[in-house]
């Protein structure tokens, strides 16, 4: 019989050989990519992308030039999950370039999902409670970055869920990041957020 006792994996204890267990999580996220060519048919890259490894992933081909895959990938971390979605994608399509990371970015309505309540409920809690996060876009639609809206103590959301939503809103950043220096040169362009 096998004993796993914590602090000594793989070593022996008391007559008994230890094994140490990776404990792995299921991911989910979604990875939008531009093709090659914007003309590129995205389903010419299905068993590429199958035989690259993400046949854990439901393909989005419904845009010419783009593609989007929604993974549920196993992995010791969410940070690992990603970069290896995105290795494989890479592997598969050289020259496409990513996007955009989901979860991030999101509504009432997805909040509401993710706690499978209605939106209402939702509502009276944004409306309700000073402590209620801020929204990162404000107008006539509001739109929150999950990781932060997760923070707020009445809500529940799954740890998993936190951890993708984090590793996607900084991916998201850094994209974001990466164009604008593309725009507009390596000049610094900081704003002073002092008077």
């Amino acid at each position: 019989m096998q004993g796993i006792t914590p602090g000594n994996y793989g070593e022996k204890w008391m007559g008994v050989y230890t094994k140490k267990v990776n404990e792995m999580n299921e991911y989910e996220f979604t990875l939008t990519f531009t093709l090659p060519d914007v003309q590129d048919d995205p389903v010419q890259y299905l068993d590429a992308l199958f035989e690259a490894g993400c046949d854990d992933a439901v393909v989005g081909t419904g845009t010419p030039g783009t593609i989007s895959l929604e993974f549920n990938r196993d992995a010791d971390s969410a940070a690992r999950a990603v970069e290896s979605a995105i290795h494989d994608v890479l592997k598969a399509i050289p020259d496409a370039s990513l996007v955009e990371a989901k979860p991030d970015l999101v509504g009432l309505t997805d909040v509401a999902e993710i706690l499978d309540c209605s939106r209402q409920n939702i509502r009276k809690y944004a409306v309700g409670y000073p402590n209620f996060p801020r929204p990162a876009i404000t107008g006539k639609s509001q739109l929150w970055h999950l990781w932060e809206i997760a923070k707020f103590d009445k809500f529940s959301i799954p740890e998993t869920i936190i951890e993708i939503s984090r590793v996607t809103c900084g991916l998201n950043l850094d994209l974001q990041r990466r164009r604008f220096r593309a725009e507009l040169g390596d000049s610094d362009h900081n704003i002073s957020m002092t008077a």
